[in-house]
């Protein structure tokens, strides 16, 4: 299915938010994580299905001095 992650239009085959990650290779519970607009906690994303069309945004911490 198509999705939109990051801004960016992908093909994937994942179906919940949290095969999203695995299959996209992001790990890690330090992840934030919100399908169209809305924050995703993270021992909830194994529930959240994706469909064709969602946007996903995956923002990690950036360190810097």
């Amino acid at each position: 299915m198509k999705l939109i992650v990051n801004g960016e239009a992908l093909e994937v085959e994942a179906t919940t938010l949290a095969a999203l990650l695995k299959e996209l290779d992001y790990e890690g519970g330090w992840l934030a994580t919100a399908l169209n607009g809305d924050v995703v906690p993270a021992a909830e994303r194994a529930e959240f299905r994706v469909s064709e069309g969602d946007r996903i945004e995956i923002l990690s911490p950036m360190q810097g001095g």
